[in-house]
Formats: structure tokens, sequence, C-alpha cells
């Protein structure tokens, strides 16, 4: 084999790790905006896989899926956390959840589902987020809170808990 096969042989035989982006959207009370899938049980936020095979970056995805799936083409802010999430019956993700912002009664009114993923959005108290947002995502959404409440720096988690 030339070392460019043995190359691409390596590069093929290393692990796989799924990477998604999300941003967290509020509202001027502080309530975080949920999407309820209809391709599985429970809430999110807006967002979903990155397209890295098309060179796409953690923050063209998150802006990216917030346009598909709840129709509003923002500006993303910046990186408030960072999640190694692993489950030993899936590949590990690394996830990214970028500052959306605050909504205004107009966004909120913009807003358009994408029904082939969603069937409806939610606002959500902080204290209620847990009921919505169990595990690792739930822990991600407190944790990216705390860091806009800091004012500055960005939440490096591991399953959610806060490290480093």
């Amino acid at each position: 084999m030339t070392s460019s096969e043995d190359f691409a042989a390596y590069i093929a035989g290393l692990p796989r790790v799924l990477s998604g982006a999300a941003a967290l959207f509020r509202d001027a009370g502080g309530r975080v905006l949920l999407v309820e899938p209809n391709y599985r049980e429970g809430w999110a936020l807006p967002g979903g896989t990155i397209e890295s095979d098309d060179g796409e970056t953690p923050r063209q995805g998150a802006r990216r899926e917030t346009l598909e799936e709840i129709g509003l083409d923002r500006a993303i802010g910046r990186l408030l956390a960072v999640d190694w999430v692993y489950m030993p019956t899936w590949p590990p993700l690394v996830a990214y959840l970028y500052d959306g912002g605050v909504l205004t009664e107009d966004d909120f009114k913009a807003i358009r589902l994408q029904e082939e993923e969603l069937l409806s959005w939610r606002l959500v108290e902080r204290e209620e987020l847990a009921e919505y947002l169990p595990g690792a995502l739930g822990r991600r959404v407190l944790a990216a809170l705390e860091v806009l409440a800091e004012g500055a720096g960005t939440a490096e988690l591991e399953n959610g808990h806060r490290v480093g």
C-alpha cells in the first residue's frame, strides 16, 4: 500500500463521533423555547445534526437547523456550552449549544414549525426544564442559563455535568 492508502485506512479506522448544534432561545421573562419532535418522545431545543460532510460548522448547523425547524433565520450568538455525551448504545456525541437570544412577540408570531419533524413548541420556565428535558440535555440547558447569568464564558460539560 502507498502511504496515502495507509493514511486513508487509518482515518477509516478512527472512532466515530456524532456532532450536533442547537440554539437556546428565550422570551423577555427568561422562559426557554422548546420544540416537540414527532419522531421520538419528549422535548428538545431547535437544533440537530451538523452536516460536517458538507463542511458545515457547528454555528452554521445551529443556524440552519433553526431556520429549518422553526422558520427563523437569525444570527446565532456566542457558544454557551459544549457537552461530551456518552451512552453505551450510541457513538459519543459532541453537542454545541449557542445563544439564540431573546425573542420578541413578533418573532414568536413568525415561528413556522417544520411539519416533517415537529408537532409543537412552547415556552418553559427554568424551574420546569427538568420535567421537559431529562438527563444530559436538561443539565446542558441549565448550565447554559448559568453561563448567560454570569455574563461570560462557556460551560465545558460531560454528560451535562460541568468539568474543568
